[in-house]
């Protein structure tokens, strides 16, 4: 089992910034079998959408066109954490951010509590 725990939402206003964490937890066996990480979001009436993802060494990842260039997803394996740092925040980029993580062989899904980003225009 693997267990994600968000951090670093709150309330920016239209231009700010914002650095979202996600701790992981669980047994060693569980954290080795981690492929890839992202973030998802998900806004009031609107299903949840992808935001960025990251392979377990890193060395790829994805973003939604909507965030490309004022994101960023990156991870340290050393403190099991996954973050995305987010720039020149909008309006349109409230939503409530889940961390999610995916692990093999199985590809089960896991998902975090969410975090609210709220940002002001």
């Amino acid at each position: 089992q693997v267990q994600l725990v968000e951090s670093g939402g709150g309330l920016v206003q239209a231009g700010g910034s914002l650095r979202l964490s996600c701790a992981v937890s669980g047994n060693g066996f569980a954290i080795r079998s981690i492929r890839s990480m992202g973030w998802y979001r998900q806004a009031p009436g609107k299903e949840r959408e992808l935001v960025a993802t990251i392979t377990s060494d890193g060395s790829t990842t994805t973003y939604a066109d909507s965030v490309k260039g004022r994101f960023t997803i990156s991870r340290d394996n050393a403190k099991n954490t996954v973050y995305l740092q987010m720039n020149s925040l909008k309006a349109e980029d409230t939503s409530v951010y889940y961390c999610w993580a995916l692990t093999a062989p199985r590809l089960n899904n896991y998902w975090g509590q969410g975090t609210q980003v709220t940002v002001s225009s």
